[in-house]
């Protein structure tokens, strides 16, 4: 699938992906679900999620934290606060694996259920916050200032249509090796 580019492209395949992530998870069979992930036999499969994430609501959980930082950035922002930064001031996109491994020992006592529930929830926030800016607004690069030399369009294109294929794809390659 293509990056969206506007806003009518960011809310479609958003939703579309969403859809077909949610559409997977619930065709998953039970030994797919219970199953831990363990990619360690793939060279190809070198970066750090393929090893932190150990099961389907490790990446929901995943996804569900990201959505949180997004809609932490964008109310804030977006009010008369002082602004702040996407990621928490503690890391930085050099630093950003290590807040990765703590959002998930956050969550190792979050049901996977909870987990699925907490995602749609805050999928659905995130979709009516961006149906909220104009196309302008979400695809003019630095319209914001607090967006730094990007557009606020690119943070919600990679937290939620490009998280979505991710998760899509990581959680095939668990079932194609657990029937």
């Amino acid at each position: 699938m293509p990056r969206a580019r506007n806003k009518e492209d960011l809310l479609n395949f958003s939703e579309e992906n969403f859809s077909k992530l949610m559409k997977m998870i619930d065709e998953m069979t039970e030994n797919q679900l219970t199953t831990e992930f363990d990619f360690s036999d793939d060279e190809k499969k070198k970066e750090a999620h393929w090893g932190r994430d150990k099961n389907v609501r490790d990446v929901l959980i995943h996804l569900y934290e990201w959505h949180q930082l997004l809609i932490k950035f964008v109310e804030h922002n977006t009010s008369d606060e002082s602004k702040i930064a996407f990621l928490p001031p503690e890391y930085s996109w050099k630093t950003y694996g290590e807040m990765n491994v703590m959002l998930w020992n956050k969550h190792q006592g979050t049901s996977f259920e909870s987990a699925k529930g907490m995602l749609s929830e805050t999928h659905k926030k995130v979709m009516e916050m961006a149906s909220g800016f104009t196309n302008e607004e979400l695809f003019t690069k630095k319209h914001y200032s607090w967006t730094g030399t990007t557009d606020l369009g690119a943070y919600f294109v990679s937290t939620c249509s490009s998280h979505y294929e991710w998760a899509i794809k990581k959680i095939k390659a668990h079932c194609k090796k657990v029937e």
